[in-house]
């Protein structure tokens, strides 16, 4: 897993690395650019436009968001990272804080119409992921909603089967979702895949 420094290290060239992927149709990036896009519709289609965005890396999507008049939260804990993503989002209010451990103070006092992340949540374990989205749901206002953006699988075979097919170049280190396996504690949750290895969880209050 990499840590904050590397974080730091790869974040001049993580977009490029995310394109290169996503452009190949390869693990873990196939579908990258229609996920962001579908959230960025649904997110500028909503009532609301204030958003925290958890995980925001450089800024790709919450940049675009903040172009379009939506106001940026945001907590990632490279700082790198965060003074690309400040470059591109001037006013935003972004924070430095290791997400696994849950979000700093300053977001959990304030209420969005959407909760973003990303390609972010897979370093986190299934027990921390539940933790941290119990925890979003209540500062969603009414109708709000958490979009994930990340490596998923519907079922915990396809989530098998496609480790067995991508072989030395799966992340043994990183923790995908696996939509069965996160019903069961919100039965609410959607699911839409966009790849092989990749789909969009939502999540509404």
């Amino acid at each position: 897993m990499l840590d904050d420094k590397g974080f730091d290290l790869w974040a001049d060239g993580y977009d490029q690395s995310v394109g290169l992927s996503d452009e190949d149709g390869t693990y873990p990036f196939a579908g990258y650019r229609q996920i962001l896009n579908e959230i960025y519709n649904r997110v500028l289609s909503g009532k609301g436009k204030e958003v925290l965005d958890i995980g925001f890396g450089t800024g790709v999507l919450t940049a675009k968001l903040y172009e379009h008049g939506c106001s940026v939260w945001g907590q990632d804990f490279s700082e790198r990272m965060i003074e690309l993503a400040k470059e591109k989002m001037p006013e935003a209010k972004l924070y430095r804080g290791d997400f696994s451990e849950g979000l700093v103070k300053e977001l959990t006092q304030h209420r969005y119409d959407a909760v973003i992340a990303t390609y972010s949540l897979h370093h986190l374990t299934d027990v921390q992921k539940i933790r941290l989205m119990k925890n979003l749901l209540p500062l969603l206002k009414d109708g709000g909603c958490i979009y994930i953006g990340d490596v998923a699988f519907e079922t915990l075979a396809e989530w098998e089967r496609q480790r067995n097919l991508i072989g030395d170049e799966w992340d043994d280190e990183e923790f995908y979702f696996v939509v069965d396996e996160m019903a069961q504690t919100f039965p609410q949750i959607k699911f839409e895949r966009f790849s092989f290895c990749s789909g969009l969880l939502s999540l509404q209050k």
